[in-house]
């Protein structure tokens, strides 16, 4: 069965499923890169793919794919448990899925490409006030986590306990389009020292968005 990975270098969803795959020791047997600057996932070949135009898709072996990085995460952990995502108590899965849903659902989606298109062309924002809107969503999601980290003893090495999970997963995305965002990060220590230790992983650094292949040569490293 091939696996097929729908993508784009900027994608931090598409970044949380790599780092995910990565740590189950899978790799995809094609990358399809849509280049989402060139709205290349307004093409009618993507949207066969994925109706709602966003990435990333997965395609495992038949269709149907795969949408919306959250499903994609949980799939991966049902289909390859080791090593799990997930931690093994109900009320611990409860407090990993909270704190990657700030991420994923609450402070994400409201900085996108398509809100921000939205933002400057419908809108007449310039990048001065769209830049202003990123950062406020994405300060506001910070604040959260840093408040949760820093007040739960469950907080370990990572976000919960000494192995990485989802809520690392997303921490991490959320954190490196912080930076490429230029948001000041320095008043929340205790994230960005989760998130540097999570790097430190081949898995989170292999799949950082600055070393896939798609990415601008004056970019990457």
């Amino acid at each position: 069965m091939s696996i097929k990975l729908f993508g784009f270098w900027r994608s931090m969803a598409t970044f949380r499923v790599r780092i995910a795959m990565n740590l189950k020791g899978l790799k995809p047997d094609e990358e399809a890169s849509i280049d989402l600057m060139k709205g290349q996932q307004f093409a009618d070949t993507y949207k066969a793919v994925n109706p709602q135009m966003v990435l990333p898709a997965l395609l495992d072996g038949e269709p149907p794919v795969l949408f919306q990085s959250m499903a994609i995460l949980e799939y991966l952990d049902e289909r390859f448990p080791k090593p799990p995502l997930l931690p093994s108590d109900a009320r611990g899965r409860a407090r990993v899925r909270g704190l990657a849903q700030i991420v994923a659902s609450d402070a994400h989606p409201l900085y996108v490409p398509r809100v921000r298109n939205y933002l400057q062309k419908e809108l007449k924002l310039d990048e001065a006030q769209v830049n202003a809107w990123c950062h406020h969503w994405q300060a506001a999601a910070m604040r959260a986590i840093e408040t949760h980290l820093a007040g739960d003893k469950e907080t370990g090495l990572y976000c919960h306990g000494d192995a990485p999970t989802l809520a690392d997963i997303c921490l991490a995305s959320h954190v490196v389009a912080c930076r490429l965002f230029k948001l000041d990060l320095s008043p929340f220590p205790r994230s960005v020292r989760v998130v540097d230790e999570c790097l430190k992983l081949e898995a989170f650094a292999r799949a950082h968005p600055l070393k896939q292949p798609d990415t601008p040569k004056d970019l990457s490293h």
